[in-house]
């Protein structure tokens, strides 16, 4: 289920003349764009079908994706172009959290994509934990090979010192934090960056994990480390509410444990969301760095004793992913499903037109457009030509959109529009004018009413799904058992924390501690460890994880 097994040899076009979706595949390709040897048998799959989530969750994930048109694959392996109707939703994501951030204080920057590579030298553990997903630029220019047989680079542009292209970037922001910060009068000092990052993955999945991605990450630096904890807490709650309120997915604060936390950090706290299927996914994650990269670039500060001590310090982020997360966790088998709040098209309103009458109707889908407008509803009208109004339905379904309004003549004659929800396809009618009247009522009041219950309705489902497979059990025998007959959830146990256990069931069942919950450890209190049978240290949630 990696990209590579999504189209990234096919691509999707729309024909408004025919009223169908064709996928133009280039030869020798096969079903999803995988490569098939010549004689080799495929199961066939009918054009624009999409995989059913109980017979391939994992392609029904890559088709949800493609149907939708959220992505394509790239030229390079492991990166995603995100088209329009991604970026939408990602954008929608990052004004929020942008709002939220700059009321905390927090500032907008921008640093270099490129980082000395002996910057990174600098923080033992955090060199560990990325060596091997940097990209690496060693020189700056090309020229033209000497056989004539292309570009090559230009041994004499060799770079004195090797660039990473930027996985992170703690180490350059910690190196301009030494310039800027010399007094307590400086602190707290709390910076934020929109950036692109490149982690160079073998195994790939869209959104969820590629060799390059879209994020923000924040950085502070706090006088004391009770100011810093404080605010890497803050952030989590932060994190937790976007996720609950705006992409309508329930999720779990908790603390990470010992091998799980980030390079280099001294306390990892995180938001863990379920999918549909019982796996886990790391939603967004808030790092307690201590002292330790303020220690490896020598950020120090006068305090008001003028004794000169090492700051405090955090850093959190957010990427793409929770775009995954939001595919995965409320979409269905007929393809994408969005939260209202998120979606880029909130309504979209379909003009049934015949020979007679059809001025009227588009009089009255357009006012009914600019009411809704005007009342902040983002809206599109499909008045495509020579098109069956199934086809339409078909088109905005695949894309999300949360409400379709149908207006034609007999609905204009009843002051009304036919009316579907596509999280539960639900259909009513819905009355926009007084019938005697002909006034309009308020049908942004009326329309915004129920895009707050989709919401409301996608958060309960969501929470349902997730507390229904949420298993308290007593040994690892039992966690084990469940997880061997594939029925996947949060397994809330009683722990004693300790590496090699923690290895041990990875190793042997794949699944590991997704966190401690913050809101569960009293629990733990006089249990047995359902692992060692040592007295629990804490109440820790294992799963199988994306």
């Amino acid at each position: 289920s990696s990209s590579s097994s999504s189209s990234s040899s096919s691509s999707y076009s729309y024909s408004a003349r025919q009223g169908t979706l064709s996928r133009r595949s280039s030869p020798g390709v096969g079903v999803r764009g995988v490569h098939v040897a010549a004689g080799a048998r495929v199961e066939e799959k009918k054009e624009g079908a999409i995989t059913p989530r109980e017979k391939d969750y994992s392609q029904w994930y890559l088709d949800v994706i493609s149907e939708a048109q959220l992505i394509e694959n790239s030229p390079v392996k492991g990166c995603m172009v995100i088209r329009p109707t991604g970026m939408a939703i990602w954008e929608s994501l990052r004004d929020e959290l942008d709002r939220r951030i700059k009321a905390t204080g927090t500032q907008n920057a921008y640093f270099p994509l490129f980082i000395p590579q002996s910057f990174l030298s600098k923080e033992a553990e955090h060199v560990d934990g990325f060596a091997k997903e940097c990209a690496v630029v060693t020189h700056h220019r090309l020229r033209v090979d000497p056989d004539g047989k292309g570009l090559e680079p230009d041994p004499d542009s060799k770079l004195e010192e090797p660039l990473i292209v930027r996985p992170t970037s703690e180490t350059m922001i910690w190196y301009m934090f030494k310039n800027w910060i010399q007094s307590h009068r400086d602190l707290p000092l709390k910076i934020n960056q929109w950036a692109n990052v490149v982690r160079w993955e073998l195994r790939t999945r869209p959104f969820l994990r590629s060799a390059e991605f879209l994020w923000q990450e924040g950085h502070t630096a706090h006088a004391t480390a009770g100011d810093a904890l404080e605010t890497a807490e803050a952030m989590l709650g932060q994190y937790a509410e976007v996720a609950r309120d705006l992409l309508a997915i329930p999720v779990i604060p908790g603390r990470k444990s010992d091998i799980e936390r980030f390079a280099g950090a001294s306390e990892t706290f995180t938001i863990e969301a379920m999918m549909q299927n019982g796996w886990a996914l790391q939603a967004g994650t808030s790092h307690f760095l201590g002292q330790n990269f303020a220690k490896a670039f020598d950020v120090q500060f006068t305090n008001d004793r003028e004794e000169r001590e090492f700051v405090w310090a955090t850093s959190w982020g957010v990427s793409t992913r929770l775009l995954g997360a939001l595919i995965m966790t409320h979409s269905d088998d007929n393809g994408l499903v969005l939260p209202p709040k998120v979606a880029p098209t909130q309504v979209v309103i379909i003009p049934i037109v015949k020979a007679q009458g059809g001025e009227e109707v588009m009089e009255c889908v357009e006012e009914l457009a600019a009411r809704l407008r005007a009342a902040g509803i983002r809206v599109a009208i499909d008045d495509r030509p020579n098109m069956r109004p199934g086809a339409k339905y078909y088109h905005w379904e695949r894309r999300g959109v949360p409400f379709r309004m149908e207006i034609g003549a007999r609905d204009l004659k009843k002051g009304a529009a036919f009316c579907a929800k596509r999280h539960d396809g639900s259909k009513a009618p819905l009355q926009i004018k007084d019938v005697e009247s002909g006034e309009w009522l308020d049908v942004g009041a009326q329309v915004q009413g129920e895009l707050d219950k989709i919401q409301a309705e996608l958060l309960e489902a969501a929470t349902q799904r997730r507390d229904e497979k949420m298993y308290r059990v007593e040994t690892y025998d039992e966690m084990k058992a469940q997880l061997e007959k594939e029925e996947y959830g949060f397994f809330l146990v009683p722990w004693a924390a300790n590496d090699e256990n923690e290895d041990a069931i990875k190793d042997d069942c794949k699944a590991t501690i997704r966190c401690y919950p913050l809101d569960m450890q009293s629990e733990a209190d006089g249990k047995t460890c359902f692992y060692s049978g040592k007295p629990a240290t804490h109440m820790a949630i294992f799963a199988r994880a994306y």
